[in-house]
């Protein structure tokens, strides 16, 4: 089939030509980005945080009339409410484990800062930057972490301090990426760290295979698993346990919890919030990440619709003003499926033009995202899959008006104009 003719019709109708090409290559520019932005939030809602969720839940609450100072006596007593809460959970007929935390993965509550090898090393000079989770020797069994290597936190381990004390602890489980940033030659098991520009020393006495941090911000994702452990009881007028419960017994535990601690202590706030399943923190942390890939997913639909419709509109325009000219070529010998290919090859060359011109396009407002809201580089698969995809609408939506112009019979050719 000889492109001449086909270029030449469509010289006749170049507005028609223009504003198709255009509307294939802004469909191709944004549904391409639009769907590498599904694509990246799918795979932040879906990444795995290192816990074993599936019957986790957290309490957090506060208490009401708690010793507010930083004495020892004050924090001492604020420790034994804590560990009596622990004590009454822990017997709890539905409940496997607890410990006390100070946040999860997801909670976007966390305590950042930095880990160094050296002990005169500021803040700003740490060797990796890393969330701090605190807990007790319950904590790595509790959360269902996988230690990989050195050994788990022991009750002789674990201390307590109030919020504002700033002493380190002597021993530390870390992340495995953690580890591997800090000491990438070797295992980190046995060695001496330093944490926050702090002169006293930290020993590594294991490593756990992943363990998210809390924060869900893009400013989180340079460390995004380089979690601390330290095996510390926080004292202050609040505190957070986290609990597994016995396979199946979630929803029985997280009901008994609330009545259980009020009856262990009166003095404390326990509200609607206070008793949540890991499954609604995961929920509530990724809430904003799948109602944006919902969101582009409905325009990129939308875009994809109304580019058909434009097609299929414009093609059955031109079919009506054709009926004579094709009838002439049916009487000159032309079969059905020729008239067929013809009004096919002139949309994929009308949609050869958009895909073009809309690869620049998508490539440029990649380049746009990434400069103003820190976007990833898209890789060039995305494109290549949308100029597929785009070219593939078009012969979609221009088979009926094209099968419709090749049931044109000869006959029309001596009707008069």
């Amino acid at each position: 089939m000889k492109l001449h003719p086909m270029i030449s019709a469509l010289r006749r109708h170049k507005a028609g030509v223009v504003l198709i090409a255009l509307q294939i290559a802004l469909t191709l520019a944004i549904v391409c980005n639009a769907v590498f932005i599904i694509g990246h939030r799918v795979e932040r809602v879906n990444r795995a945080t290192g816990l074993q969720e599936q019957d986790l839940y957290l309490v957090s609450q506060q208490w009401v009339g708690a010793p507010t100072g930083d004495d020892a006596d004050s924090i001492q007593k604020m420790d034994a409410m804590q560990r009596e809460d622990l004590a009454a959970l822990r017997a709890m007929p539905d409940v496997a484990s607890v410990t006390p935390t100070n946040s999860l993965p997801l909670l976007n509550q966390s305590w950042n800062g930095a880990m160094s090898l050296n002990a005169d090393a500021k803040l700003l000079d740490g060797n990796a930057r890393t969330t701090y989770y605190f807990g007790d020797e319950n904590f790595v069994h509790t959360l269902g972490l996988h230690l990989i290597a050195g050994r788990d936190f022991n009750a002789g381990d674990v201390t307590n301090k109030g919020f504002r004390n700033t002493s380190e602890p002597a021993v530390v489980i870390v992340t495995k990426a953690l580890a591997d940033k800090l000491f990438p030659k070797g295992s980190a098991v046995g060695k001496i760290v330093y944490l926050d520009g702090s002169g006293t020393p930290s020993t590594i006495i294991g490593e756990v295979e992943r363990l998210q941090v809390p924060s869900t911000g893009s400013w989180a994702g340079s460390f995004a698993w380089n979690a601390t452990i330290e095996p510390v009881r926080l004292n202050g007028n609040s505190s957070s346990y986290a609990v597994r419960a016995k396979p199946g017994r979630l929803l029985a535990a997280m009901k008994a919890t609330t009545p259980l601690l009020y009856k262990v202590n009166p003095l404390r706030v326990l509200d609607d919030d206070s008793v949540k399943s890991f499954a609604d923190i995961r929920s509530d942390a990724y809430r904003a990440d799948v109602g944006m890939a919902a969101l582009m997913g409905v325009i990129c639909v939308i875009l994809l619709g109304v580019t058909a419709a434009g097609i299929v509109g414009l093609t059955s325009f031109w079919v009506g003003q054709r009926h004579r000219q094709i009838g002439v070529r049916r009487a000159l010998g032309a079969r059905k499926v020729d008239i067929l290919h013809y009004f096919q090859m002139e949309n994929l060359l009308i949609a050869g033009i958009g895909a073009v011109v809309g690869v620049a396009l998508a490539i440029g407002l990649n380049l746009l995202l990434m400069k103003h809201y820190e976007m990833d580089r898209m890789p060039m698969f995305y494109v290549l899959a949308g100029v597929v995809l785009v070219l593939l609408l078009g012969q979609g939506a221009v088979f009926n008006p094209a099968r419709r112009a090749s049931n044109v019979p000869p006959v029309v050719a001596t009707r008069a104009a």
